[in-house]
This record gives C-alpha cells, structure tokens and sequence, in this order.
C-alpha cells in the first residue's frame, strides 16, 4: 500500500511499513530469509521465501541453490531505464533550446510544458504500477519546460545553465558519496523529519508565489535576488539532495529484497524528478550569484 501522498511517496517504494528496509533491514551476512521483514514477499517478490532450501532444506544438510531472479529489478535494469528517462529529459531540452527563441510564445510553451508534465507525474504518482509511457511523457514535457527556461536564464547569464549542470552532478555525486561511505543513515525517523521539512519548504514557497503573484511581494519575496533569495536556494538543493538519499535507499532496498522488475521505472521516474528539482534550483542560485537579476 502506498503513502497517500503523491509526490512525497517517493513513487512507489513504500510499503505499509513505510520505506522499504527503513524498519527491516536485511541482516548482517545476506538477505532477510523467509517473509518476514521483507516489503516484497507478499508479491511474490522474495526469491528466497520460494526456495525450499531456505525454509527447510539446509536444515536438513542440502546443499544452498541459487535463488530465481527472473523478473528482479537489477541496477542494470534502473541503469538503463533512468538513462532512457533522463536521456528524453536532454532531447526534450536541447530540441526545445535550438528551436523555441526566447519570447512571451516560448515562455507560455514552458509554462504550458511544466503543468503537463506535473499532471502526467501526479497521475503516475496515484498509481499502483509503472506506466512506461507516463514517465517518459512527463520526462518529455518536463525536458521543453527546461530547455525554455535554460535559454532564458542564458540570454542574460551566460553559461548559467552550464554551470547548474555541473552544480548538479557536483551534488549528486557528492550526495552518493556519503551515502554510500555511511556517513547517512537512511531510517524512518529520517525520512519523516525530511519530509517534514520539505512538505513545510513546499507550503511556504506556494504562499510567497500567491503574495507574488498578488503584487504584495513584489520582489520576488523569499525568491528574491538577494541574500535571502540565495539561503532558500541553498536550502532547496539541500532538500533536493535528502531526495537523493530517499531515491538512492529505496533502489538499493528494491534490489535487495527482490524488487518486480517494473519498478526499475519507478526508480528512474524518482531520480529524474530530483534531478530536475535540484537542476532548477541551482540555476536559480547561479542567477543570484552572478549578480544580475
């Protein structure tokens, strides 16, 4: 069963116990054995909870066999999905760049792009499986949004979207690596005290966009130029970057406890949706750090 919340479910990972392996993590030395502890087994998504030798036969002094993986999610298999979404996302961009020229059009195109690929990634988040060809739909509109507002960005920062690619890999790579030298501990507890935060960053970003639109914060109120401006930024790509560790937890867990196969998909709609939000973020800053507005 998922989290009723569409956006911060992490698209399909969780359980009724919340992340997968957040409370039942595997033990030391291999799997979790048997049903138990496992947010696949009941799907027939645990390769040992069908193997008689883990229930009775090395008991019994029979030798260990292989577990059946046919139909698990492998990292190859989130590989090559998120290379396939994130590769539609730079398609959708660079075609969106060369032939959309900057004007009030381009801009109500991107706009246009942006509430598609929201309702394509809102009905994709409501769902219970992988929709291929909603995730490559959102990554598609999601790609022209970015593409149209990276060329404006451009025309009066130059280099700026160049620079926020390389901000961005600069966090997801930093981000992989203290996840993966254990320096964060990806629990339950974690999970809830950042998505506190990020559900509370949200709600208020929306308020500021309502006083802006109304003409009560006419500078752009928290997503001002100025120093103010550059803190939330900061800490919006600090979110983007718990995101990271949500994504990066529940790939790994799906791997472990044998996730389907399909929800390699997922994985590559998560990731995509935090790069893009991380992305966005730090174009933002480059903006704010180069002086002009």
């Amino acid at each position: 069963m998922r989290s009723s919340n569409p956006v911060f479910s992490r698209r399909g990972f969780s359980r009724d116990n919340g992340y997968a392996g957040f409370n039942a993590a595997p033990q030391a030395g291999g799997p979790a054995v048997g049903t138990q502890g496992n947010p696949y087994a009941q799907q027939g998504g645990n390769p040992y909870a069908q193997n008689p030798y883990a229930q009775q036969g090395l008991q019994q002094g029979a030798p260990p066999q292989a577990p059946v993986t046919t139909g698990r999610m492998t990292m190859d298999d989130v590989v090559m999905r998120s290379a396939m979404t994130l590769g539609t996302v730079v398609v959708g961009a660079v075609l969106a760049w060369a032939l959309l020229p900057v004007s009030s059009t381009s801009y109500g195109l991107a706009i246009g792009s942006a509430l598609v690929a929201f309702v394509l990634a809102m009905v994709q988040s409501f769902k219970r499986t992988a929709s291929p060809a909603l995730i490559i739909g959102y990554a598609a509109f999601e790609g022209v949004f970015l593409g149209v507002i990276s060329e404006m960005y451009n025309s009066v920062w130059h280099g700026a979207p160049f620079q926020a690619v390389l901000g961005t890999m600069a966090v997801t790579g930093a981000t992989l690596l203290v996840y993966k030298a254990g320096w964060i501990r990806v629990t339950a507890r974690y999970a809830r005290i950042g998505l506190t935060i990020a559900i509370a960053f949200v709600a208020v970003m929306a308020v500021n966009l309502l006083l802006v639109v109304f003409g009560v914060a006419p500078d752009g109120g928290l997503r001002s130029s100025g120093p103010l401006g550059a803190i939330v930024g900061i800490l919006a790509i600090l979110i983007g970057a718990f995101f990271l560790t949500l994504d990066f937890k529940q790939i790994e867990d799906g791997i472990t406890y044998g996730a389907p196969k399909e929800e390699a998909w997922l994985a590559a709609f998560g990731l995509t949706m935090t790069l893009v939000w991380i992305y966005v973020e730090m174009l933002r800053l480059v903006a704010i750090f180069s002086g002009r507005d």
